[in-house]
């Protein structure tokens, strides 16, 4: 009878100098090679989760992506930089604790990460090709080629892709000429079909249109009346200084040594 094979319990992970966590040791060294292994942390799982979110539009299961990692949480410091992890079931997504995620690459070509990076791009691509109107839709087969060549070239320098950037460049990908921050739909045809619906006014209309009251805004009311009582205000004291202006002359006409101290 078979020996049951256990499930990896716990780990421990390293930091590395590029600020990034690396598996270093496993309980289980048979199956699981810690050379190039690197584990997600709970500040890159929520940033994960937030890039996600947009996706849930184009298909993103949640379901493929909780398949794709193994939870952990920290069981215990071990000092020099390196802590000691185990494992947990919980939901990345749900659980309130600071959750560590190790991709399962047991199987790196057919298994529940290599799925869950398919389908990232599948969603990534649905939504790019929405959002933007590109000449020529863009492929799975396209992004997925532009992608790699990327990662062939940190490995022909020697350096082991993370896990956290290999899925980042997946849910930042954007085609060459475009600007990421501009992640908006631009107006499409639609919106102006619906400006041309609009009818056109001449000039008699549109003046018939500004002077009508049932057409304006409470603030345009307010800003009218505000308007109107400086404008009467302003009239007031002008009043008022004409008013102080003639007593002052009628007093220097009264009184002529006022005028002759003045001087």
């Amino acid at each position: 009878m078979a020996k049951a094979i256990k499930p990896l319990e716990w780990c421990v992970v390293r930091l590395g100098e590029d600020h990034n966590w690396w598996v270093a040791e496993t309980s289980d060294p048979v199956r699981w090679d810690v050379d190039g292994l690197s584990i997600v942390d709970p500040r890159q799982v929520q940033h994960l989760v937030e890039l996600v979110e947009p996706l849930r539009d184009y298909g993103f299961d949640q379901d493929i992506f909780e398949a794709a990692f193994i939870p952990f949480r920290i069981d215990k410091d071990l000092g020099s930089g390196k802590v000691r992890l185990k494992r947990m079931k919980e939901s990345l997504f749900e659980s309130e604790d600071k959750l560590f995620a190790l991709p399962d690459i047991l199987d790196e070509e057919n298994g529940p990460y290599a799925d869950l990076l398919d389908h990232l791009t599948r969603c990534r691509v649905k939504m790019l090709n929405d959002l933007f109107k590109f000449e020529t839709k863009l492929s799975v087969d396209e992004v997925e080629d532009e992608i790699r060549e990327d990662q062939n070239s940190s490995f022909i320098q020697g350096k082991a892709v993370h896990v956290f950037e290999e899925i980042g460049g997946i849910l930042d990908y954007m085609p060459a000429g475009h600007d990421p921050d501009e992640e908006a739909p631009a107006k499409g045809e639609g919106d102006e079909a619906d400006d041309e619906d609009l009818p056109e006014l001449d000039a008699e209309e549109e003046e018939k249109l500004k002077n009508d009251d049932s057409l304006k805004w409470d603030e345009d009311e307010e800003k009218e009346e505000d308007e109107e009582g400086k404008k009467k205000e302003g009239e007031e004291d002008e009043d008022e200084e004409k008013e102080e202006d003639d007593g002052d002359s009628d007093d220097e006409e009264e009184n002529p040594k006022s005028r002759s101290r003045k001087r």
